[in-house]
Parts: C-alpha cells; sequence; structure tokens
C-alpha cells in the first residue's frame, strides 16, 4: 500500500509539472483541431493554439486524370509576433509554387 501511495505522489507531481519546448517557453496546448481529408480530391484543416497561432488550409485536385494534375492548396497563418503584434500570411501553392502575400513580406 505504501509503494501505491509513493507511485500516486509521484505520478501527480509529474502532471504538475508544466511541459516546455526547447527554447524554454512553456509549450502551447492545442484549442481548436478539425481535419477533413475527402480523400483523392483534396482535404482541409483548422488549427488554433493557446499561445496565438491560427493556420487553415483547403485543397482541391486540379485537372483530374489528365497529366497535369495538380492540388492546389490556399490557407494562411497566423501568429503572435515578439514586438505583440499579430501576423498573418495567406498563400496559395499550386503548379507555380508556394506564393505567399502579407504587408510584412517583402514585395
Amino acid at each position: 500500500m505504501k509503494s501505491f501511495i509513493v507511485f500516486a505522489m509521484f505520478v501527480a507531481a509529474a502532471v504538475a509539472v508544466p511541459v516546455y519546448n526547447f527554447s524554454g517557453a512553456k509549450a502551447a496546448k492545442v484549442i481548436k483541431f478539425n481535419l477533413n481529408n475527402i480523400g483523392v480530391n483534396g482535404y482541409d484543416y483548422a488549427y488554433e493554439t493557446s499561445d496565438g497561432k491560427l493556420a487553415s488550409e483547403m485543397a482541391v485536385l486540379k485537372n483530374a486524370g489528365l497529366e497535369n494534375e495538380s492540388l492546389e492548396v490556399r490557407g494562411f497563418f497566423s501568429y503572435l509576433g515578439d514586438d505583440g503584434k499579430v501576423y498573418r500570411v495567406d498563400y496559395v501553392a499550386n503548379e507555380n509554387g508556394f506564393q505567399p502575400s502579407a504587408p510584412h513580406l517583402p514585395a
């Protein structure tokens, strides 16, 4: 019985310890996560974390069954910068490559 109590105390202590990432900052928790993997025609997902990161992406199949069949991906991600501002990057990725756009990115 004593060993069970000691074991329970170690488990309680381990659970109470906060989790940190490699930089020493407290690790974020996933608040919201949605995934819709519709198979061969595309997918979409979205997530939000406790440290303010957001992301959403949707892919659709273009030119199905043809030689130039490809996925076109559209989405965005946003995060809180060290300066306290929220930065958002919208993007398209297709046969023309990855094309990000945001006011804070160089033109």
